[in-house]
């Protein structure tokens, strides 16, 4: 009988332990709140428990209860956490207490203000928006990079960074201005000097070339009219500069009352280089300048054709010409374009 007991007794701590370790190590949690669980900072264990609850990652706390004492799961880690299907509570809790946060992927491709890169960045970091902002605008912060509030542009590349998302503003900057640095190595620091300009200066120029053609072969071209308009002393008189001075980018014509439009970065209203990048150019806009071929070209103007190209000539005869042609076929298909709307809407 004593036998019994004590026999019935293993089974029923085998039995107890089995399902202990079927809770604890089998799988328990599910994805309905998604792939990604995010630790705010400042977040208790109480907040970290009951949103995995809400949102239904683990179906009630009693047993991430008892894995998060196995373990020793105390100090709170924020950051972005990657679920899968059928994890367990124990390695869900070892995740957690180690801090092994899946980081994220930042794609800049081609931004013109810092308003853009901040809402960019507060769409996908824990911060917003707001304290992004505030930290492009602190004169105090980017003097510590050598930038103010017109050139901070120039240290944002079109690149992919890689961040955890409970990274601060300035941690994203920081990561964004050494790549940067490294951007900028000797060679091309040589190449900048040799045409007497600063790297925030051929960034800007660049910035110009990027806004005003997607054409590879066009862009060399197109950085030899600037920088001969720089080397004469002739105003740059940029279109693409004059939409960003009014923050109106959908310009498709612009017009004498646009060239009048009062802004440091009006580059009819102003000779020189802008106080800053109107775009976070390219590696190929950038290197476009710095290789750009001697020429004598001074002028350009978007081909006819409209396929892409430019016209480039070295006087005002001819290329008040193919700025004729190039006005007449616009107004042509703007006209058509319209007429076409209003057939549609009969």
């Amino acid at each position: 009988m004593k036998k019994k007991i004590i026999g019935f007794i293993i089974l029923l701590l085998l039995t107890a332990g089995g399902f202990v370790a079927w809770k604890i190590f089998g799988s328990s949690v599910s994805t309905p709140g998604g792939e990604f669980f995010y630790i705010k900072t400042g977040s208790t264990y109480a907040d970290v428990k009951q949103e995995l609850v809400s949102k239904k990652y683990i179906r009630n706390s009693t047993w991430f209860d008892w894995t998060s004492k196995i373990l020793r799961y105390k100090k709170i880690k924020p950051g972005r956490y990657k679920i899968t299907k059928g994890m367990s509570l124990w390695k869900l809790v070892r995740m957690f207490r180690a801090g092994d946060q899946s980081q994220l992927n930042f794609v800049i491709t081609k931004i013109r203000t810092r308003e853009d890169f901040a809402r960019k960045t507060g769409s996908l970091f824990e911060f917003d928006s707001l304290q992004m902002i505030s930290f492009l605008n602190n004169i105090d912060s980017l003097k510590n990079y050598g930038l103010d509030t017109n050139t901070v542009t120039a240290a944002i590349l079109p690149l992919t960074y890689t961040l955890n998302w409970n990274s601060t503003p300035e941690k994203v900057f920081e990561n964004c201005f050494l790549a940067y640095k490294k951007f900028w190595n000797k060679e091309r620091l040589t190449k900048a000097d040799s045409l007497h300009l600063d790297r925030i200066e051929v960034t800007t120029i660049a910035s110009i070339v990027e806004e005003e053609t997607l054409k590879k072969t066009d862009k060399p071209l197109i950085a030899s009219v600037y920088l001969n308009r720089i080397r004469i002393g002739m105003p740059l008189q940029a279109d693409p500069t004059v939409k960003f001075a009014m923050k109106d980018f959908a310009l498709k014509r612009i017009r004498g009352t646009h060239l009048k439009f009062e802004s440091p970065y009006n580059t009819y209203l102003n000779r020189g280089i802008p106080p800053g990048p109107i775009c976070t150019p390219s590696a190929e806009s950038i290197d476009a300048v710095l290789n750009a071929p001697k020429t004598e070209y001074i002028f350009f103007v978007a081909s006819s054709k409209f396929d892409g190209s430019s016209v480039f000539t070295t006087n005002l005869s001819d290329h008040s010409n193919y700025a004729r042609l190039y006005q007449q076929e616009l107004t042509r298909r703007m006209d058509s374009s319209a007429k076409a709307k209003a057939n549609v809407n009969k």
